[in-house]
């Protein structure tokens, strides 16, 4: 189940670049054809690609596509790999990962009630809700890591081979 947020919740963050895009485009002709530049175009830019990045970053790891070194990792075994990543997640994935979503939460609370906005542009908006998709993307990246945790477990005690 995780894992089908996960996947839904990268496709919203694909689906997110569509706006990226628009604004991208609108932004250059309005600027460079009719002189005329947006004040929300660089707003937009910027949060859209941070949500997109954010909500993907837990479908990547569900598909174990993040970088990493795979050098010595692809000549051990499935079991001793699962063990590697097992003391992985534990020791430094979790706990920064749990930090980090409540640390978010705070934030994104903080933000809410206090309407903080963006002071980057004319345009000015209320920032909490572009913070919703840090704490969101964050949050599911913890579930999926904790899925990936369950994943290893089964992996040591042979219950199940790496997928």
């Amino acid at each position: 189940m995780i894992g089908r947020i996960s996947a839904v919740l990268g496709y919203i963050g694909a689906l997110i670049l569509l706006p990226l895009i628009f604004a991208s485009v609108y932004e250059v002709v309005a600027r460079y054809v009719f002189g005329r530049p947006t004040i929300w175009a660089y707003e937009i830019g910027y949060m859209a690609m941070g949500a997109s990045f954010l909500l993907g970053a837990a479908y990547t790891l569900r598909d174990d596509r993040h970088v990493r070194i795979d050098v010595i990792a692809l000549r051990l075994s499935p079991k001793t790999r699962a063990g590697l990543d097992l003391i992985s997640y534990l020791v430094l994935f979790l706990p920064i990962a749990c930090w980090l979503t409540w640390g978010l939460l705070q934030y994104t609370i903080e933000a809410y009630e206090w309407q903080e906005r963006s002071g980057e542009s004319a345009w000015n908006p209320v920032i909490w809700p572009y913070y919703s998709f840090f704490f969101i993307g964050f949050a599911c990246l913890l579930l999926q890591g904790i899925a990936e945790i369950l994943k290893n477990i089964q992996i040591l005690l042979g219950r199940c081979a790496k997928v």
